[in-house]
């Protein structure tokens, strides 16, 4: 069902840089690049035609025909009085969860006295309009409502807009569930628009929706070409490709733990990617058997089956612990589970990961509903560089900067000096100008071996 790679020894330890190479470990094979040209005529497509050409691909993509693109106010109430009071519940509490984490990130404008009379003011100003992806293929995800709009309104965008693929089980809308959680969350401005097209849609604009500055939000193969081609003229927050678990695991761990967690998320799709790294060849061969016994009598077991036997899944042997470390650094899972004795210890020591779960009570199901984290996070290796989405994803830090004629007096013969050096004598000149095109005196020297003041530091106190 799952294969093993065996990295115990010389030929699977980390190089001399302490690095494992990457290509070793499982990966869902994910071309983009493939994908690109395949939606750049769709793209193209809704720029000149816009909501006519969202309606033809609803019906060609979708299989649903749709009158309108946006969804009417009335719909979306409707959902919210008609949802189960159970789910609102349990969304609420998702909601009430993620606002608590997200309102903590919200940054504050900081200012930075640089010299007497000189000073830079870092300002955090949030995007004004974003368009949120929420997909629905294999699965419903409410819950993706829930973390793309909770860290967008805590950012404070002013303008947000949903867009989830058409339903023909719904008349053409969203699925009814998404449209109660943008209720419950405020936002009324949703599109019937999924794929390539509803990207497009946020990029270019349409008679009714206008455009946005940035997209965030999960997707497939068709999102993330959409998102690379279109990046540029909107901000994007990730190409997001199938999810992603790895376990980190000894022989305290529970199989039964293991298995369960690796199989919620083969769940999702075919292409989903569930990595066990152990030390244990015992606790191997018991989670192996436990995906044999809990896949038969899972729902959606054709769908785990493929996911589970494809290349982008496996049991990878280590030496130990250490090992294993190092494995999982050079994998950077979007999720990432510790399941060995002192986990938090060993969690602390982790450097690439998109989120991070400790311990046996914590399994990444908790994440994707309600820990309060957020569950849009980098995949395809991209957490060795990228972070999931936050309130910081929403807002841009702007530079104000404000100095005294005085202060710009003392800094101008060094502006004049690097300009010069640089061969762009009008920078150096857009300062004298300033001062009658006479060069303010130099600052005298600091003596050879010196180190120069720190304009940082505070100056000494006292007599």
């Amino acid at each position: 069902m799952i294969s093993r790679l065996d990295l115990r020894g010389a030929a699977g330890a980390p190089g001399a840089t302490g690095d494992i190479d990457r290509d070793l470990l499982p990966r869902a094979e994910l071309d983009v690049e493939a994908a690109l040209e395949k939606v750049r005529p769709i793209c193209e497509d809704v720029h000149h035609r816009g909501t006519a050409a969202l309606i033809e691909y609803a019906e060609r993509f979708d299989g649903v025909r749709i009158e309108r693109v946006r969804v009417p106010r009335e719909a979306i109430d409707r959902a919210l009085e008609e949802l189960d009071p159970q789910v609102r519940a349990a969304l609420e509490e998702s909601i009430r969860r993620a606002r608590k984490v997200h309102a903590a990130q919200r940054r504050t404008d900081h200012t930075v006295q640089v010299v007497p009379g000189g000073t830079v003011t870092e300002r955090w100003v949030p995007v004004q309009r974003v368009g949120l992806y929420v997909p629905g293929g294999n699965a419903v995800y409410p819950s993706s409502v829930v973390m793309n709009v909770v860290p967008a309104q805590e950012a404070g965008v002013a303008s947000l807009a949903v867009s989830s693929p058409p339903q023909a089980a719904f008349d053409g809308l969203p699925h009814p569930t998404i449209l109660a959680a943008c209720a419950l969350l405020g936002v009324d401005e949703v599109y019937a628009a999924g794929g390539a097209q509803a990207i497009a849609m946020f990029a270019y604009g349409t008679d009714e929706c206008r455009p946005v500055q940035l997209v965030t939000g999960p997707g497939n193969i068709w999102v993330a070409a959409a998102k690379r081609l279109l990046k540029g003229r909107i901000g994007i927050d990730a190409e997001a490709g199938p999810t992603e678990i790895a376990v980190l695991a000894d022989d305290s761990a529970d199989p039964g733990h293991v298995a369960a967690d690796l199989i919620s998320q083969a769940e999702h799709d075919t292409l989903a990617a569930a990595v066990l790294v152990t030390d244990s060849e015992p606790l191997a061969d018991a989670v192996e058997a436990e995906l044999v016994r809990r896949v038969a009598r899972t729902k959606h077991r054709e769908r785990i089956t493929e996911a589970l036997a494809g290349r982008q899944s496996g049991i990878v042997l280590v030496d130990d612990v250490e090992h294993g470390l190092a494995v999982v650094d050079a994998y950077a899972a979007e999720h990432l589970e510790i399941q060995t004795r002192d986990a938090a210890a060993v969690a602390a020591r982790v450097r690439n990961a998109g989120a991070i779960f400790v311990g046996p009570h914590a399994p990444v199901s908790l994440g994707d509903y309600c820990a309060g984290s957020n569950h849009v996070l980098p995949t395809g290796g991209c957490a060795c560089h990228s972070s999931g989405l936050s309130v910081q994803s929403f807002l841009r830090g702007i530079h104000v900067v404000d100095y005294s004629r005085e202060a710009l007096a003392e800094v101008t013969p060094h502006v004049v000096t690097l300009a010069t050096a640089e061969d762009l004598p009008a920078h150096g000149a857009a300062l004298t100008a300033r001062f009658g095109d006479a060069l303010p005196e130099q600052p005298a020297a600091a003596p050879a071996g010196a180190s120069a003041p720190d304009p940082a530091r505070k100056a000494p106190q006292g007599t």
